[in-house]
């Protein structure tokens, strides 16, 4: 037998053990310079006698806020997000918070539960990687007064703050260094289409087609209903189905894992890479360098745009009316044995 109480320990145990009143155990929990060392000692020894856990749940009652951030990441399966969140934790922690990580699976309707969540939590703000960066549930969470960040996605009105990449020149960069490795006819793969990323990476990759002066033909579009390895693989062989004439030399995916897909399909059909097709992809993530064949990729600093996020919100949760930032990253690109470097 220990002798502790059969239930939780409470204050008013706390108390009696230690002798003294309830408010000096409140003043060791959230004032103790308040307190002499010497009392301080005595109701610590009995918080540790008895197995005393404070209820936090209860401190947020009475503060109305939580010491939690909240973050709604687009897709757990994919490493980017984990390395953002992994960023995102590392600021919350320097600040004395903790973070919590929900998951809404490019679901619209899972990412607005999330956030109603989060909301009846009482997190001191909310990191989002939106489905849509438009949708009116991002305002309504923001305007009934918790704090909201977007991740990896920025609104035209710059009424939130966001921190993102620069994903019109991370689009250059990728077909820029296709074209220099003498590439005239490429291959963007990625979608769906309504994502504003993919949109923007493909306007960059044509932009740098356009300024080449290569006819427009000669960049084919593979729009996917997804950005995962499976939409790489089927990639694969819609391209593996095109005329050999026309079939791209080259391909710009508009993320890793459909980059990391394609290139499991190319290797497995027998297509040499680079030699018969080079591959790029895009964030960067750990497994792109691990590849059987090296992927060149265009790197985004996924921990750093985690990290700005977290200091935007504390910035707005301290001080509501602060300015909205837009915070806004360049990409770098990383190349590999994908392309022949």
């Amino acid at each position: 037998m220990t002798g502790r109480p059969a239930r939780p320990a409470s204050v008013k145990d706390v108390a009696a053990a230690a002798g003294v009143s309830l408010g000096t155990v409140s003043n060791v929990l959230n004032r103790p310079d308040r307190v002499t060392a010497a009392t301080r000692e005595r109701v610590e020894q009995a918080m540790a006698r008895l197995g005393f856990v404070r209820n936090e749940s209860a401190r947020q009652l009475r503060v109305g806020r939580s010491e939690t951030l909240g973050y709604v990441l687009l897709d757990a399966r994919n490493p980017f997000f984990i390395d953002v969140a992994t960023g995102i934790e590392e600021a919350a922690g320097e600040a004395g918070l903790s973070l919590v990580l929900t998951n809404s699976g490019q679901r619209a309707e899972r990412e607005a539960a999330h956030l109603d969540l989060f909301e009846k939590q009482r997190v001191q703000g909310l990191l989002v990687t939106p489905v849509d960066p438009d949708a009116p549930v991002l305002d309504r969470v923001r305007d009934r007064g918790t704090p909201v960040v977007l991740v990896d996605r920025t609104r035209a009105s710059r009424d939130f703050c966001s921190v993102a990449v620069d994903d019109v020149l991370g689009g250059r960069l990728a077909v820029q260094h296709l074209v220099d490795r003498g590439h005239r006819r490429v291959a963007f793969v990625g979608g769906p289409l309504t994502i504003g990323r993919v949109r923007d990476r493909l306007r960059g990759a044509r932009a740098v087609w356009a300024d080449a002066g290569l006819p427009d033909d000669d960049l084919l579009v593979l729009p996917t209903s997804s950005l995962d390895v499976d939409a790489g693989r089927d990639a694969g062989e819609r391209l593996a189905a095109v005329p050999a004439a026309r079939r791209p030399t080259a391909a710009f995916c508009a993320n890793d894992l459909i980059g990391l897909g394609l290139l499991q399909q190319a290797v497995g059909s027998g297509v040499r890479v680079p030699a018969q097709l080079a591959i790029v992809g895009y964030d960067d993530i750990e497994f792109a360098s691990a590849a059987a064949v090296p992927l060149s990729s265009v790197r985004q600093p996924r921990a750093e745009l985690g990290r700005a996020a977290a200091r935007l919100v504390l910035a707005e949760a301290a001080d509501p009316d602060h300015a909205h930032e837009q915070v806004l990253f360049t990409p770098e690109l990383a190349a590999r044995a994908s392309t022949g470097t």
